[in-house]
């Protein structure tokens, strides 16, 4: 394999402590959290505790104040794993650097400490059932009411959103501006009117709580703005690459998981009286499966150094994603057939890597939109 050079030693105790954490305390629980629809809360509170939610947030708001490694490293023990239900990424890189970037100085002490510690779960409302990768489609409204805002509007498909405590929602406060009138707004657990709907039952990322998102007449108070009204749009786009950056991670993480799993699987498996890893066809699918893991690999930490230079443009990060993506369900789906049908088994976890991936070519803009992106980049 080739040799990573991007994490020096802090990086990888960091790691085995965070893998060690993982199989001790949430591998042994996560079958039973599918069927429960979501991981449980002790687990964000032991995570908090252990540093591995939001290590990048300045320590004057209670975080490590560590470098984005750190972050990648917890991603990627997470979906080597297979552990899809534990939403940290999305509470970590997504919802936490809008608050400390944007955020009033009073927003930024009174929340991120909270999601530090995991006593606060974060989320991000974008999508709407007639609004997907059509950001500046959404319906969801905020007027302009003195002191407050009145929110009105439904989301959907919005993670951590049954457990949810800070919710990002994107809104229009003045629809007659388009994407100019887009703003993000902080709505929290406890507000009249913000009310949950159902936990979602999909495919595969069973114990992920995706959810129905309701807001009617909710009063949102002015200090609750992220950032300048009217700038939402701009700070989305801003915060995108080290979103879609992130699903690569997982992308090539998971796919690192699933190889692991299908080299155990066919060393140990025998029919017509060998190992089928002894198998030429075996063999050859293996050596496939394996190059392109390690060319994704390769890829995407060239990615994550131009994101930690600073330097990870749109486009790059867009092609990152859908490629990466893309050959993520291509390298499950080769590991479910040589499972053969043991690989169709839920209580496999090859099985659930495969339908649990199949998202990840949905969310955070389409593939087909990652395509769009790219395409505009060259002509």
């Amino acid at each position: 394999m080739i040799p990573r050079t991007l994490f020096n030693s802090d990086h990888e105790a960091f790691r085995d402590s965070v893998r060690k954490f993982l199989e001790k305390e949430a591998v042994p629980h996560h079958a039973r959290w599918e069927e429960e629809g979501q991981v449980s809360r002790e687990l964000w509170a032991q995570a908090g505790a252990n540093g591995f939610l939001c290590p990048t947030v300045a320590e004057a708001y209670g975080g490590l104040g560590a470098d984005y490694l750190y972050s990648i490293v917890v991603m990627e023990e997470i979906n080597r794993l297979g552990l899809s239900g534990i939403g940290w990424g999305l509470h970590t890189d997504i919802v936490a650097p809008y608050i400390e970037h944007y955020g009033s100085e009073d927003m930024k002490r009174r929340v991120l400490p909270k999601m530090v510690s995991g006593e606060l779960i974060g989320a991000i409302a974008m999508t709407e059932p007639g609004a997907g990768s059509d950001l500046q489609g959404v319906k969801t409204t905020a007027i302009d009411k003195g002191d407050h805002y009145l929110l009105n509007g439904s989301k959907t498909f919005i993670t951590n959103g049954q457990m949810a405590d800070v919710v990002i929602v994107v809104a229009k406060t003045d629809p007659a501006q388009g994407a100019k009138g887009i703003s993000l707004l902080l709505v929290e657990r406890g507000m009249a009117g913000f009310e949950r709907g159902r936990n979602l039952h999909k495919v595969g990322m069973k114990a992920q709580d995706t959810s129905e998102l309701f807001f009617n007449d909710v009063r949102v108070p002015k200090a609750n703005l992220i950032g300048a009204e009217g700038k939402g749009f701009v700070y989305l786009m801003q915060e995108l690459p080290q979103e879609r950056l992130g699903i690569a991670v997982n992308g090539a993480a998971m796919m690192e998981g699933a190889l692991q799993l299908t080299l155990d699987y066919v060393r140990e498996r025998k029919a017509f009286g060998k190992r089928i890893a002894d198998f030429q066809n075996t063999q050859y699918k293996l050596a496939e499966l394996h190059t392109k893991v390690e060319v994704a690999r390769t890829y995407v930490d060239r990615c994550i150094d131009l994101h930690v230079q600073k330097k990870l443009d749109v486009p790059t990060a867009a092609a990152a994603k859908y490629w990466v993506t893309d050959l993520q369900f291509e390298v499950l789906d080769g590991c479910v057939q040589l499972f053969g049908g043991y690989g169709y088994m839920w209580e496999y976890p090859i099985a659930r890597m495969w339908a649990d991936c199949r998202v990840q070519r949905i969310y955070g803009g389409t593939n087909e939109i990652m395509k769009g992106i790219i395409a505009r980049a060259l002509v």
